[in-house]
């Protein structure tokens, strides 16, 4: 897509996308089964069904950024032998079958378009909101490994920008931007 944000807005469209395949992924299992782990990850009974990259960059001789949202999410089967566990879709609907590939994009589409006219409207406050009230982890200790460093601390919160709060043991405040962050064993 084409867009006038900032980088740094661009960026956090990531929050748009996850909140688009929450949506999808709870039309489809048990209320509560489903959350979201910061900046795009969305969990289905906390194991990852959802991977979320977004890149950027300018058009030579034009206004905007370009924004490529690559969206995957497990509706039949999760791939072995990650860092973290994955699952599935299937894996949670017994004998029921995972949505069609065309019938999941469109349902994705339109929630993604739904929550970036949400943005649009209400500003990204409304998508920080609404990310947080569908968070895992909020008030749990973490592990958060950036390129230099791996600390722990609770998790407290999204900032209005789309910064992960977190407390460290020591008691100072961090606003975490890019990372990864681990709950449970890091």
């Amino acid at each position: 897509m084409r867009t006038q944000r900032t980088p740094a807005d661009a960026a956090r469209m990531s929050f748009v996308a996850a909140l688009a395949v929450h949506d999808l992924v709870e039309t489809h299992v048990p209320a509560g089964t489903v959350g979201l782990k910061w900046p795009n990850d969305v969990l289905l009974a906390g194991r990852k069904v959802s991977g979320i990259l977004i890149e950027s960059g300018t058009v030579k001789g034009e206004d905007g950024l370009w924004l490529a949202i690559g969206i995957g999410v497990n509706l039949a089967h999760a791939p072995d032998g990650l860092e973290r566990p994955a699952t599935s879709l299937a894996e949670h609907l017994g004998e029921t079958r995972p949505p069609a590939f065309e019938d999941a994009l469109q349902r994705l589409a339109e929630a993604f378009e739904g929550w970036r006219e949400t943005w649009d409207n209400l500003g990204f406050g409304a998508i920080a909101d609404a990310w947080t009230a569908r968070a895992a982890g909020i008030g749990q200790t973490c592990v958060v490994r950036l390129d230099r460093e791996t600390f722990d601390g609770v998790a407290e919160g999204l900032d209005p920008d789309g910064a992960l709060r977190l407390r460290t043991a020591g008691g100072e405040l961090r606003r975490i931007h890019a990372g990864d962050v681990f709950f449970g064993e890091g």
